[in-house]
């Protein structure tokens, strides 16, 4: 409208209508004194075009189908119908009305006036348990054939038993009085689709991908089961310790504190200041324990900035556990009590057909000291089941084999034997291709040397184990001869490994002659292995019995190394598993003043087939003697100590002693279900690079955000710059105030809505210039070194 032609159009918006009442409704005077026909009916058209408009909108939505569906829902039965069929669901009045909710799986028609339907129940129910509907209504029938499959329905009718000649599968009538649920129909009266799919092409048969990991759950079978036994050995557990337990949900947001792992940091608006998430309730529970609580146990959430593993993730569940007054001793036998209570339950339940592992409940679980764990299988983690156990052979090895398998002037030799069910020829083909493939590759380019590989053959000169010479071969032999059964081995196996037989592999390998630290050698890793990939190319029967044990007497500190952040002392070497772990014994205790590398700690492991279940230990109840581990023993900054200031009052008070226990909940229920991987049994994992896939988490920071919490991404802040600058509050506040206006104006340059009739007669529309935001550019990888030239192998094992 031209500004010109009335008054009232010069005038601000909010003045406008007030002048306009004022004019009188014939005439309007211009600036030359000439009149004009007032033009109010451009403004009030504009508002009941408006109106109308969006009268249409409302009928057209309240006419939709979503529409009608969604408020049919309030109208629908509530259900009543018992999947489990548990209470008397038939009754003998044929009138009885019930209504049954589900997703339904699948529609036949045999004519207008009869169609079948199935409805797929709850994810408890095992077996995908369905339930036939039958419809004889023409028009029950027509709207049971509109249903898109797989929507979620609410079906309600009448319950029969279903009119057949023959017998079940099993061979037995169906019974009026207890029958199945594959043994009774629902005669339909009224059906309401509660949601329908969006994806009609939605099926069980597709496979989704983990960015749809609702389908995933829903269509999966196994997965929803394994989900659903997850959440009953949970229960199971309560149910087990909440009469001697208090269970006590100890805080998520905590404080960074130097026990082990690395942390995630949670920031806050205040300057400089983050929480942590906890990587373990240790430091709580134990305040617990001086704070008069007997026993405390709960499902405890934990964080770890780890690098990711089939068996890691970087949240986690742990059944968590500690006692006062209590010892290591006392505490493993508690654990020990409650996973066979759990194979029991298991046993008697049956839970939704999930197949677990039988185990000797009357047996005490062997312990095995860390040393013996990495001497013989190479692993702090060792499998009972794998049969080949490692030996010192170095005192047999000519010095020319000991020069051609490593460069070490005083090696460590050592070997492990397997039996495969092959012969000769073939057993060297599998070992071949098994060093060539990618897998294989940390080993061929093994610091310490390649391994050696021999495959026994009687046909061959000195059997096939020409590297050793002739005295060299026969002197390997009598090492397997010679040893002695050890209490886990089964007898029968033991004697039949003690000779070679054709096809037996013998595996080579050197090391610093240095002693064990870590979780496992290169040998061990080795044999793993190749035990998988044997078992893999059916050359191994697989054992499904699970064989626990617990590992025992681990050294106190392990050397630093590369991998592990430790407790930041200047020791060279930290806690091996946290710095709140006791001494084993009174001489270890001694030994801390004169050799604490020599140390061990009371400290237990919980392992079953190579998979670490949880660890726990006895803890230092002592405030002076954990000052002492810290200051003296790790030279710990007092800086560092002063993060502990809690712990260290909470121990003043008459901490009595006390120990405890984390169990891997995941991974205990992988394990329990047959899976390689926690994700398996784990409602919404992350991936390998720490994303949700579903969520699309983590997700980016935004500059309002990183200057709301007084952050800067380190690509963004100049290398040049001092890392001691601190803003005033001053400059903080300015900072925030042109991000939201940034971040602001960028968010209304991609939401312009067309101006309405108002804003056209008032308004002028000003434009704005945005600031635009370069994206942050990853740097790639640089590309690995790939090992080169003859390895040992090639040497030992010629390839012709």
């Amino acid at each position: 409208m031209n500004s010109l032609a009335c008054p009232a159009g010069r005038a601000t918006r909010l003045r406008s209508l007030r002048i306009l009442r004022l004019i009188p409704r014939s005439r309007c005077v211009a600036p030359g004194g000439s009149t004009l026909s007032l033009r109010r009916s451009f403004h009030e058209s504009g508002k009941r075009l408006a109106e109308q408009t969006a009268k249409l909108e409302g009928q057209a939505i309240a006419e939709s189908g979503f529409w009608q569906e969604y408020k049919d829902t309030f109208n629908a039965p509530y259900p009543t119908f018992s999947w489990s069929l548990r209470k008397s669901a038939i009754d003998k009045t044929p009138s009885t009305q019930v209504t049954a909710t589900g997703y339904l799986t699948s529609v036949t028609a045999l004519s207008d006036s009869l169609v079948f339907g199935r409805v797929l129940g709850p994810m408890q129910l095992p077996n995908d348990t369905t339930l036939q509907i039958i419809c004889r209504d023409p028009e029950l029938c027509a709207q049971l054939k509109r249903i898109r499959l797989n929507s979620p329905v609410s079906v309600t009718g009448t319950l029969g038993i279903k009119h057949v000649k023959n017998k079940n599968k099993d061979g037995a009538s169906p019974s009026p009085d207890r029958p199945r649920l594959d043994e009774v129909e629902l005669i339909t009266t009224s059906i309401y689709c509660l949601n329908t799919v969006a994806d009609p092409h939605l099926s069980p048969e597709h496979m989704y991908s983990p960015s749809s990991r609702h389908l995933q759950m829903r269509f999966d079978t196994d997965l929803r089961q394994r989900l659903q036994f997850r959440a009953s050995i949970a229960a199971f557990i309560r149910s087990q310790l909440s009469d001697r337990f208090t269970e006590v949900e100890t805080p998520i947001l905590f404080k960074s504190t130097p026990e082990g792992a690395r942390e995630f940091l949670v920031p806050t608006r205040k300057g400089g200041y983050a929480y942590a998430l906890p990587q373990s309730p240790q430091q709580y529970k134990q305040i617990l324990m001086a704070s008069g609580i007997k026993n405390y146990f709960q499902f405890a959430r934990c964080f770890r900035d780890e690098d990711l593993r089939a068996d890691r993730q970087p949240e986690f569940t742990q059944v968590d556990m500690e006692m006062s007054f209590a010892t290591g001793r006392m505490v493993m036998n508690a654990v020990e009590r409650l996973i066979k209570k759990i194979h029991r339950f298991c046993d008697q339940k049956c839970l939704n057909s999930v197949s677990v592992g039988s185990i000797p409940l009357d047996d005490a679980f062997f312990q095995m000291p860390y040393h013996h764990a990495m001497s013989k299988h190479g692993s702090d983690k060792p499998d009972l089941r794998i049969s080949g156990l490692i030996h010192d052979i170095g005192p047999v090895v000519p010095a020319q084999l000991r020069d051609m398998l490593t460069s070490n002037s005083d090696p460590m030799i050592e070997a492990f034997k397997f039996r495969l069910n092959a012969p000769p020829k073939e057993v060297q083909k599998f070992i071949r291709k098994f060093m060539d493939s990618p897998e294989a590759e940390p080993f061929r380019s093994n610091a310490d040397g390649a391994p050696g590989i021999c495959v026994f053959d009687s046909t061959h000169p000195i059997e096939g184990l020409q590297i050793f010479g002739f005295e060299g071969a026969e002197n390997v032999k009598a090492i397997w001869e010679n040893q002695s059964k050890l209490p886990y081995e089964d007898g029968t196996t033991f004697e039949s490994h003690k000779k070679f037989e054709d096809g037996d592999l013998l595996i080579i390998q050197a090391r610093e002659n240095l002693p064990l630290s870590g979780g496992s050698t290169a040998l061990g890793r080795l044999r793993i292995a190749i035990y998988k990939a044997a078992i893999a190319e059916k050359l191994i029967e697989p054992d499904p019995s699970l064989r626990y044990l617990w590992v025992v007497d681990f050294p106190m500190f392990t050397p630093d190394n590369d991998s592990d952040p430790g407790q930041g002392g200047t020791a060279g070497f930290s806690a091996t598993h946290h710095p709140f772990t006791a001494p084993h014994s009174a001489e270890d205790v001694d030994l801390l003043l004169t050799d604490p590398l020599k140390a061990k700690a009371d400290h237990y492991d919980l392992v079953v087939n190579g998979v670490e279940l949880g660890g726990g230990s006895r803890r230092i109840h002592n405030a002076e003697m954990q000052r002492f581990i810290m200051r003296d023993i790790l030279k710990m900054s007092p800086e560092r100590m002063n993060d502990f200031s809690h712990l260290f009052s909470a121990l003043e008070s008459g901490c009595p002693p006390h120990a405890g226990f984390a169990l891997g909940f995941d991974r205990f229920i992988a394990v329990l279900t047959g899976r390689e991987s926690v994700k398996d049994v784990i409602a919404f994992p992350k991936s390998s690079k720490g994303e949700d896939m579903m969520v699309k988490s983590p997700s980016k920071i935004t500059d309002v955000e990183l200057a709301r919490y007084h952050l800067a991404l380190a690509d963004d802040v100049s290398r040049d710059a001092s890392p001691n600058v601190v803003l005033d509050a001053a400059a903080r506040e300015a900072l925030l105030e042109c991000a939201i206006i940034e971040e602001s104006a960028a968010i209304d340059e991609n939401n312009v809505d067309e101006p309405n009739a108002d804003d056209a007669i008032v308004h002028e529309v000003v434009a704005e210039d945005t600031t635009t935001v370069e994206t942050l550019v990853e740097k790639q990888p640089t590309a690995k070194e790939h090992f080169e030239g003859d390895t040992a192998v090639d040497i030992l094992f010629s390839k012709h």
